[in-house]
Parts: structure tokens; C-alpha cells; sequence
């Protein structure tokens, strides 16, 4: 104590002070201690950028209630550190203030007006929010008793963690920040320039720690694993997933952000950002949408009121829809997974039944042309570079995301897509130029051609299918084929959803929901755990589905199938994935057209240009993607004959 005292350090009553066994009071300088101090030992250096070593230690520093592990280092902190847990090895220099005022849920329990600005969506945040969990809590609003117990479960798990103690974790970094209170930081996590963070939870730790960086600006938000929150963003009343990034500038109030989102430069308000959201734009508004997969073009926005009641309308985008530069929807309206929106929409169009579209404005009609991103160079590739740019080191993620581009979710639309435009062509006949569907137009062409993509691609979901089943198996009979093909359950033969990433039966997301309202679900964790089984169990469930709908495409009763049958089902797959395959080859080989050569060889001849174009792009037949998809359809072209030469040895017998 007289040390400690000879080295400019104060107390209000020093027997309040306890220290480890070891510790030594060579590195505790100016420092004011008030209330129950706790200090470990002091025996470690801290290597900084640019070769300093500081050794750990207190100086320049006021302690209220405060614990601290063994072998930080806590300077220069301008007002003072007051009821805290710090961990071991942590490094705390220039900051304002770190305290927690009264009791505290750390960002757990706020309620978060997604979707609907004026309320009556709210999601009460927390730290085991899953996107499937929000879908459930934004959308099933005409379950009560459901939404009742949901929220109780969220209150239960924030009252058990409330406190008014904070916790700083083990080897965090806080550097040159101004004001923390009521925040929880986990372990690994660091904080550098950052104006303001209150009432939350940073979810760091060793396996995916958080960073925090210079002019962020957060209230009443929780940060999971993984995510970079950086240069001067701003989120108020939010939740941010595993591994997301949010930067330049980026505002978002109300809104929640899932796995792998990245919002730079734009603005979020009410929204729902499933998995791999995405807006890089200054000018981009995305305001009371539910998107995922979703990629947000230059100036993209949306309207979410007509100047009547409010803002009380709200749209969704499907998975993986997309929108280009300059797009603009007012809401309410639906639009189908993977579809590309292009110019103003005002017409309120669902054309959630008719997927893979182009929906475009021409003199302030809204036209649809069905089912044309089937075969699009571009949606392929998204479809490959997701799985790719999934960023989550934590062992723990919190969303279950399904990549398939085919699934029994997108298939299922795509048999009402085929039903819808059949039924158009009859009620309106043939001949007609332009169909009228759910305030769009659908020119003749398009009509027809949306057809064909449908039947192609349910043709290659079926045959996939099949295959897969009938894999690695060599049959004596047709009795031994059927035996294989009937399913393992009889979940999946119905509807199906997607709820934010997390592709499953209704007749599943129905069960849990029930479980919840009885209350034999009652746990955050055992919720997490159900929605893991769903998809743990997908393919299992897919092919119910898919085994259900064989009858109705081929016209072949299961219970009667063949080897010749399958043969016959084997063709006509190989005919659509290699047909598919040729459009979308077709469809990259524009990429390399002498059109998109212009700007290239800036000051030289024809010969110059495509010179410069090679060196910079490469040449078409060696580029990556073209070649991945020749040997796609020579790899599909000798799975199907490999099953074929089976089917035939049964057929023979």
C-alpha cells in the first residue's frame, strides 16, 4: 500500500483492494482505486505495431469495482473503468469511459421494429438469434400464443444474463475509444477508434473475434462472431449475424443483418437481411424488405408508404434476387428467387410462383419474362461463389444456410410457374402477343420460352434426383429398383419454405412452431437445435418430395417403375443439364463478344484491343468458369450413361 501510494495511486479504503499472490506493485502508477478492486499479476510485455514493448500493468487509471486479470495493461483511460470483469492478457489505452450503469441485458430483450417501421413485426434480439428464429418471430404473426411464448423465451434468457457487472474478455484490445457503457465484450475482440458503443453484446471470441473500428457508432445492438463493424457505420437498434461486414459509412436503424451480409456506403431501415445480403452503394436505400442471397445494384430503393397511413408497407425479395443500378420498387410487392429487377416497379406484382424472371420496366409497365436466369452465366456463378464466401470460423454458427439452387423450395414454384403460364396461354389463346399476369406483362415469346426453362429444370431436379437415389447400387431387378426408390419417411412430401436460408418442409417448421405453443420447446437452444435437425435431415425429406412428384411430371406411377422407365427419365436429364449447360455457355461467350471489347486497347488497332482484352480477362476457352462448365457436362454426360449401362443390364434380364 505505502508503494502504491509513493507511486501516485489513491483509495477510498484500501483493505477494498485485493491482489494475486504474485503481484508486485513495480507497474501500477496514478492509479485511483473506489469500491472492490481485484488485481491479478503483472509479469508479461505487450509487442505493439512498430516494434514498442509495453509492459503490462495500471497507470493513468481510475477503478470502480473493477477485476483484473492477470497480465493487462490499462493506461491513459480519460474518466474512469467502472463494474467490470476483465480478463487476462487485455490491452486498454486511451479511452473515455468503460462502465456499466445499473442493471444491464446488454443489448439482449431489444426490440428491433423489423419490417414494419411503425411496428407490430418486433424482434426481441439476443445473442442466440438465428435468421430462421427472426423469420418465425417477424412473419408468424397470426399465431399469438406462438409470438407470446417466443418472446418470453428471449425475456427469460435476458433476465438470466442480466447483471450489473460487464465483462471484458481474455486478450481484447481497446485502443483510442471514446465512450463504452452497458456492453459485454467476449474474448479476442478489438476495438480501435470507435466514437460510441451502449447497450450490447460483442459476441468475439478465439475462433472468429469481432473488430471494432474507427468513428463506429453503436446503441442497443449484439455483434456476433466473426464481424467487422468499421469506418464510421452507424446501427441503432440491430443485430448483426456471424461473420458480416459493415463499413463506410454504412447506417442501419431497426434492422437485422444474418451470416455473411456486407453493407458499405448505403442505408438499411427495417429490414431483414438473410444470409449474403449485400449493397455496396452510396446511393442504395433498402428500407422494409425481407432479402437474402440478394445483391443490392447502385442506387437500388424501395418505398415503403403512399402518403396514406404511413409507412406501413413492406416487400419481399426471394432468394437471390437481384437488383441493378437505378431499380426502384414500391411496395408492398413479391418478387421470385433468383429474379433480376430492372428500372421502376409501381404495380405491387407477386411473381413469387414464377422464379428465375427478368422482371423490366418499359414506359411504366412492369414486363416478366419468365424462368430466362435458368440460364444465365451469372446466376450459376453466385451459386458457386456462396458456399466459397462463407466467412464463419466460429464452430458454433447460429444460421443452417442451404445452397441449392434447385430444391424442392424453388422446384415446387416452378411446377405452379409452368401450371400458371399453360393456363394463361389457354384462357388467352395462343396467338395472343402479350399476357396479362398480377399487374405484369408477359410478351408471347417469353411465355413460351418460360415454359421450356421450367420443364428443363425440373427435368434436371428430378434426374439428379433419381440418380443420387439409385447411386453406387447394382440392381438384379426392377422389384430391387422400386424397393431402393421408396423413401426413407414420409416428411417432405408437402409444402415446402425457406425461412431466411434454412430450405425445409412446412409440415416441419409447422411442428416446431406447435412444440413452441405448447410449450414442450422452451428454450432458445433447443429451438436452434430443431431448426438444425430440419437440415441436417434435407436431403432425406428432398427426396420424399421429389419421389412425389415423378407421377405427376413423367406420368409414371412409383410403385410401377422400371429399368426402362428410369432409363427414359436418365435421357431426358441429360438432355436438360447439357442443355442448360450449352445456354449458359452460350450466355458467357457474350462476355468475350468484340461488343464488350470496347474500352480496351485504348489508342491501337482491332489486333491491340483483343490483345488487351486477353491480357486483362483472358481468353473465353481457358477462362475458369467456361471450362468448369465443359467439364460439367462431360462429368454429368458419364453419370447418366454410367446408370444407364446399369438399368440396361436389369432391362435385359
Amino acid at each position: 500500500m505505502h508503494s502504491l501510494e509513493q507511486q501516485s495511486c489513491l483509495s477510498d479504503d484500501w483493505n477494498k483492494v485485493e491482489v494475486a499472490q504474485d503481484f508486485t506493485t513495480d507497474y501500477v502508477h496514478h492509479t485511483r482505486f473506489s469500491g472492490s478492486v481485484r488485481l491479478g499479476v503483472f509479469e508479461k510485455d505487450f509487442v505493439m505495431p512498430g516494434g514498442i514493448r509495453k509492459h503490462s500493468g495500471l497507470r493513468h487509471v481510475t477503478l470502480h469495482n473493477v477485476t483484473v486479470g492477470d497480465n493487462c495493461c490499462i493506461e491513459n483511460i480519460q474518466n474512469y473503468i467502472a463494474n467490470y470483469e476483465i480478463g487476462c492478457d487485455t490491452f486498454i489505452e486511451n479511452v473515455d469511459v468503460i462502465m456499466v450503469d445499473g442493471q444491464s441485458t446488454f443489448g439482449n430483450g431489444v426490440e428491433v421494429s423489423v419490417l414494419n417501421e411503425t411496428g407490430g413485426r418486433e424482434v426481441p434480439i439476443n445473442d442466440k438469434l438465428s435468421a430462421h428464429q427472426a423469420y418465425i418471430m417477424a412473419l408468424y404473426r397470426h399465431r399469438p400464443e406462438l409470438i407470446a411464448r417466443m418472446r418470453g423465451i428471449v425475456d427469460f434468457y435476458a433476465n438470466k444474463h442480466a447483471s450489473d457487472v460487464g465483462s471484458i474478455g481474455d486478450k481484447v484490445k481497446i485502443v483510442n475509444t471514446g465512450s463504452i457503457l452497458n456492453v459485454r465484450i467476449g474474448d479476442c475482440c478489438h476495438i480501435c477508434g470507435a466514437s460510441r458503443l451502449s447497450n450490447g453484446s460483442i459476441n468475439s471470441n478465439e475462433a472468429a473475434p469481432v473488430h471494432i473500428g474507427h468513428g463506429v457508432i453503436c446503441d442497443d445492438f449484439i455483434i456476433s462472431s466473426g464481424s467487422d463493424v468499421d469506418d464510421g457505420a452507424m446501427l441503432s437498434r440491430c443485430f448483426v449475424g456471424q461473420a458480416c461486414k459493415l463499413g463506410h459509412n454504412y447506417s442501419a436503424s431497426d434492422s437485422l443483418f444474418f451470416s455473411n451480409c456486407q453493407g458499405e456506403n448505403g442505408e438499411a431501415c427495417a429490414i431483414f437481411a438473410g444470409p449474403f445480403t449485400v449493397t455496396h452503394h452510396k446511393s442504395t436505400l433498402l428500407i422494409a424488405g425481407m432479402f437474402s442471397f440478394m445483391n443490392a445494384g447502385s442506387g437500388s430503393n424501395q418505398s415503403n408508404h403512399m402518403y396514406k397511413l404511413g409507412p406501413i408497407h413492406q416487400g419481399t425479395l426471394e432468394r437471390g434476387a437481384k437488383t441493378t443500378s437505378d431499380s426502384y420498387i414500391l411496395w408492398p410487392a413479391r418478387v421470385g428467387a433468383f429474379s433480376l429487377v430492372m428500372g421502376r416497379h409501381v404495380t405491387h406484382s407477386d411473381t413469387s410462383n414464377l422464379p428465375f424472371s427478368y422482371l423490366i420496366e418499359q414506359n411504366n409497365t412492369t414486363y416478366l419474362v419468365p424462368g430466362v436466369n435458368l440460364r444465365s452465366v451469372g446466376t450459376i456463378r453466385d451459386a458457386q461463389k456462396w458456399p466459397k464466401r462463407d466467412k464463419r470460423t466460429d464452430p458454433n454458427k447460429l444460421d443452417l444456410i442451404n445452397y441449392n439452387l434447385l430444391s424442392p423450395y424453388t422446384v415446387q414454384k416452378m411446377f405452379k410457374g409452368r401450371e400458371i403460364l399453360l393456363n394463361l396461354r389457354k384462357a388467352s389463346g395462343e396467338l395472343s402477343d402479350i399476357y396479362s399476369f398480377h399487374s405484369t406483362k408477359i410478351r408471347n415469346s417469353a411465355l413460351v420460352k418460360g415454359i421450356r426453362f421450367y420443364e428443363i429444370a425440373i427435368h434436371k431436379f428430378l434426374g439428379n434426383s433419381v440418380i443420387k437415389r439409385l447411386e453406387n447400387i447394382d440392381f438384379k431387378s426392377d422389384e430391387e429398383i422400386r424397393a431402393r426408390l421408396r423413401p426413407d419417411t414420409s416428411t417432405g412430401s408437402g409444402e415446402w419454405v425457406d425461412i431466411s436460408g434454412l430450405i425445409a418442409p412446412k409440415s416441419e417448421v409447422d411442428a416446431l412452431i406447435s412444440g413452441i405453443e405448447t410449450g414442450s420447446i422452451n428454450r432458445l437452444k433447443d429451438i436452434n437445435a430443431e431448426f438444425a435437425r430440419m437440415h441436417a435431415n434435407y436431403y432425406t425429406y428432398e427426396w420424399t418430395w421429389a419421389y412425389g412428384k415423378l407421377e405427376k411430371f413423367y406420368g409414371i406411377h412409383p410403385d410401377a417403375i422400371t429399368a426402362v422407365d428410369v432409363i427414359g427419365i436418365v435421357n431426358k436429364w441429360k438432355e436438360a443439364v447439357v442443355g442448360l449447360d450449352r445456354m449458359v455457355y452460350e450466355d458467357a461467350k457474350k462476355e468475350f463478344s468484340l461488343a464488350s471489347m470496347t474500352g480496351f486497347g485504348a489508342d491501337g488497332t482491332q489486333a491491340e484491343k483483343e490483345l488487351d482484352f486477353e491480357q486483362v480477362r483472358g481468353d473465353f476457352e481457358s477462362n475458369p468458369f467456361v471450362t468448369a462448365v465443359l467439364k460439367h457436362i462431360e462429368v454429368k454426360t458419364a453419370l447418366g450413361d454410367e446408370l444407364i449401362e446399369r438399368m440396361k443390364r436389369v432391362a435385359v434380364r
